[in-house]
């Protein structure tokens, strides 16, 4: 993880967003904190990395999502070479729909 990111306001920022307890109250502090645009951004990332690891094709995502072949493969980049993040939470959200089944 870049040096950069960890500060004090970053570690506050997350400490309040582990603090909500359910879909609504991320709703409340998304809109406070995000724009519109910028929560929708970080949306579409997370289906572009999504399909990315069910193994659909960059026309697929960019027709489904929206989203430029430039945010597809800085997304598949960080598949690659990032920190795992987005294979943690995809395994946490499988296993949560296996149980629920």
């Amino acid at each position: 993880m870049s040096k950069k990111i960890r500060t004090e306001a970053v570690d506050a920022l997350f400490d309040a967003i582990l603090s909500l307890k359910d879909k609504e109250e991320c709703y409340k502090f998304f809109e406070d904190v995000c724009t519109v645009n910028e929560l929708l951004s970080l949306s579409q990332r997370f289906e572009v990395a999504k399909m990315l690891t069910e193994k659909k094709t960059y026309l697929e995502i960019a027709e489904k999502t929206g989203a430029s072949t430039a945010t597809i493969s800085r997304v598949n980049r960080s598949l690659i070479y990032g920190n795992d993040g987005y294979e943690m939470v995809f395994a946490r959200i499988g296993a949560e729909k296996k149980e629920t089944e």
